[in-house]
């Protein structure tokens, strides 16, 4: 069995699975246990499972573990620890954006990577590709005009 190891949040990990395609989101949940990362649609549309790879907003779904390889992660758990993922953070409180929170992962993630890239304001929330169920948009498209 393929032995992996993984920088997830400032963390080292070893993994071992049982195949080396084995989608990253399953990893971080089954087998690391950080389960804010959450599985939706695992067709790469609803972007439930984005974590940040190197900076750049990724769905975790359709990565496997060795794609992960050497590369700085960041999931919902280490946003706190990241400058940009603690204003997104802050400013998601303070509009009181999730209303389930399944989503809200994904979307906090969306919005760091955004924010990572330059973008500001209005600019992150066009970023935002992800899809919530309860319709949260205009608290998200709010909470980005203070970033």
């Amino acid at each position: 069995m393929p032995q992996y190891k993984l920088n997830v949040n400032g963390t080292a990990y070893s993994v071992t699975v049982d195949n080396e395609d084995t989608p990253l989101l399953w990893v971080l949940r089954d087998i690391i246990g950080l389960t804010g990362t959450k599985y939706g649609c695992g067709i790469e549309i609803c972007g439930a499972c984005m974590v940040l790879m190197d900076g750049e907003a990724e769905k975790s779904c359709d990565k496997s573990v060795s794609e992960a390889v050497g590369r700085k992660i960041i999931t919902v758990e280490g946003l706190a620890a990241d400058p940009q993922g603690k204003a997104v953070q802050a400013a998601w409180e303070a509009h009181q954006v999730p209303q389930c929170g399944f989503c809200q992962p994904g979307m906090m993630i969306a919005a760091t990577g955004a924010l990572k890239d330059g973008h500001r304001g209005r600019e992150i929330a066009e970023e935002i590709e992800n899809i919530c169920m309860c319709g949260t948009y205009e608290r998200i498209k709010k909470a980005c005009q203070t970033l």
